[in-house]
Parts: C-alpha cells; sequence; structure tokens
C-alpha cells in the first residue's frame, strides 16, 4: 500500500465525516418540524435555520462518491452496484426532500404547504436510515467473486445490524438537529428541543449497547483491531454522555460539538474497521484490498493536487457562509 492510497482512504473518511457533520443536523431539524413544531410559523422558523446551507451540505456526499469512483473505481463499482436499490431509495429520499424546500415555499394553500412539510419530514427520514444500513451492511461479510462483484442478498442487506444502524443514524442525526435548533432559534423552540434531546438521551445509550454488541458478534473489528475498535466505541459513548451533559446544564455549543463528533466516531469506527479492506467477502480471499481498489498512481497524484488547489477555496466559502448566517433566526 502507498502513501498516496492511504491518504485517499482517509480523505474519504474525512468527506463522509464532513457530510454526517454537517447534513446531519440539516436532516435533524428537517425531522423536527414535525416532531418539535406546534404551527406553520415555527415550522418556517425551523427551515430558516437551515435554509442557507442544506443544500450546500449536501454536495460532501456528492464529493465523497466522485472522490470514491475516481480514487478507487473497484470499490466504488463493488459498493453501488452490490446496494444499488438501497442507493436509488437514498437518491429518492434527498430528491423528495429537495423539492419539499421550494415547493413549500411557493404553496398556494395550506394543504398544499402542509403536503410539502410532510414530504421534507419524510425526505430527511430515508437518508440517513438506508445510508446507516449500506455502511452496517459492508461491514460484514459479503458475497464476492474473484472479480469482485458483490451479490448481496436481501439478508446481507435487511439484517438485524442493518436496521439497527439505519435507526442508530437517524436517532443521532435527530438529537444532532435539535444541538443545531438550540444554536439557531430563539423563543420556546429552544427549550423544547433541550427536553426533547435530554429524554432522546437514554434511547441513545441503549441503542450504543446493543450497537456495539451486534458490531462485536456480527463483524470481525474487535478481533481484528480489538484496540482501536474499543477506543473508538468508548469515544462514540464519551460523546453521547458530553452532549447529554450540554443537555441537562444548557450548554448548546458543547451538546452540538459532541453529538456531531458521535456521528463522526461512528464513520471513523466503519474506516478503522474496514482497514486496509474496503469490501469484506465471506471468503477473506474474495475480499478487497485498498490496494487493489485504488486507481494509478498517476490518477491519485493528480487528484491530490487538485485538492490542495481548491479545497482551502471550498473550506473558506463554508466558513464565510456561516459567519454570514450567525445569527438566531426569530418566529415570525
Amino acid at each position: 500500500m502507498t502513501a498516496l492510497q492511504l491518504l485517499w482512504f482517509l480523505l474519504l473518511a474525512v468527506l463522509f465525516i464532513g457530510f454526517f457533520f454537517l447534513d446531519g443536523f440539516d436532516f435533524g431539524v428537517g425531522m423536527a418540524t414535525r416532531l418539535l413544531a406546534h404551527d406553520e410559523a415555527e415550522r418556517t422558523q425551523l427551515v430558516s435555520t437551515i435554509g442557507p446551507h442544506w443544500d450546500g451540505n449536501e454536495v460532501w456526499l456528492i464529493t465523497a462518491g466522485g472522490a470514491m469512483f475516481a480514487s478507487y473505481p473497484l470499490w466504488y463499482a463493488s459498493l453501488f452496484s452490490g446496494f444499488y436499490l438501497l442507493f436509488f431509495i437514498v437518491l429518492v429520499g434527498l430528491i423528495i426532500r429537495g423539492v419539499a424546500f421550494e415547493f413549500a415555499a411557493h404553496a398556494e394553500t395550506a394543504r398544499g404547504r402542509s403536503i410539502w412539510r410532510w414530504a421534507l419530514f419524510f425526505g430527511s427520514i430515508i437518508p440517513p436510515f438506508f445510508l446507516g444500513m449500506i455502511f452496517t451492511a459492508i461491514i460484514q461479510p459479503l458475497p464476492i467473486d474473484q472479480a469482485g462483484n458483490v451479490f448481496a442478498t436481501f439478508g446481507n442487506q435487511v439484517n438485524l445490524l442493518t436496521l439497527v444502524g439505519g435507526v442508530a443514524v437517524v436517532l443521532m442525526c435527530l438529537m444532532h438537529g435539535l444541538n443545531f435548533i438550540r444554536l439557531k432559534t430563539e423563543g420556546p423552540l429552544r427549550q423544547r428541543a433541550r427536553a426533547l434531546n435530554a429524554k432522546l438521551a437514554w434511547v441513545l445509550y441503549a441503542g450504543e449497547v446493543v450497537f456495539a454488541a451486534l458490531v462485536f458478534f456480527m463483524t470481525d473489528f474487535f478481533k481484528a483491531r480489538p484496540v482501536s475498535t474499543t477506543l473508538i466505541v468508548i469515544l462514540i459513548v464519551v460523546a453521547a454522555v458530553a452532549a447529554h451533559y450540554g443537555a441537562v446544564k444548557d450548554r448548546e455549543l458543547l451538546s452540538f460539538i459532541s453529538s456531531g463528533a458521535g456521528l463522526a466516531l461512528v464513520v471513523a469506527l466503519i474506516f478503522n474497521g474496514l482497514f486496509p479492506r474496503v469490501m469484506i467477502g465471506a471468503n477473506p480471499a474474495h475480499s478487497i484490498l485498498i490496494q487493489d481498489a485504488s486507481a494509478s498512481p498517476l490518477t491519485l497524484t493528480i487528484m491530490t493536487v487538485v485538492t490542495c488547489i481548491l479545497l482551502p477555496i471550498a473550506l473558506g466559502y463554508f466558513i464565510w457562509s456561516y459567519v454570514v448566517f450567525h445569527k438566531r433566526v426569530a418566529a415570525k
């Protein structure tokens, strides 16, 4: 394995972490429009908190997919063909969510606006749930042939670990969104978000115990990388406790950073357990390794140079956009 291959494996992890941290609270706010808001004025207030950012935050997922295609074409081909249906459902959810923002804003009747608000709610649940299923499916042994083709069965895609993983990602995104609401709103929504978050923390604790047990029994993570896997699991629990403490003590920034760190650590757990593989075969000889899935050295070199040029510009834009829209949103 070369240094560039390792670098792009780590960069892919960073891109997915960026997506779940940033778009995670967007999903959570979308769910909160039905779980937290009491009327249309409060729903509009919630949507206004993510209005300047949600489409930019989705770019992280597109960038991660494009970077995987360019840097690890075999991984991209095996993953997207093996889980085509689940990715298609994710895409449908993202489309529903995207159009819901615009159509609700331009709806001419209260009924039409309500329909698109519900579309936003379901469009905010579908992508994180099925992405959670996909990420927890690929950490289990899969039927892969010598050419790298994945023949994922229904049982590979829908089992106890993938369902728990999907629910866990939805719950973590919801709590992350509630913490963002506490940072960005004025009025009763802040206190309601705080109270709901404190209650959901106990559900998250139970879910983390179940998830850790399933990872122990249904993957080889604790066997292949016992120290790092155990450490990351402990850090996930610490992040959940810190977010809960922030909700109880009304420390908004602590809660937000901690809930985002929890999502980031779940991605880190997956990439740590996969290394040095990108897909785990039921037959270990057919597992796809980093060095076998990567693009040519020239391609990786060109991608690295382009990234060094464009990444500072992209990060500068993101930071600038959040600085410009840093003020709290009041109900109208």
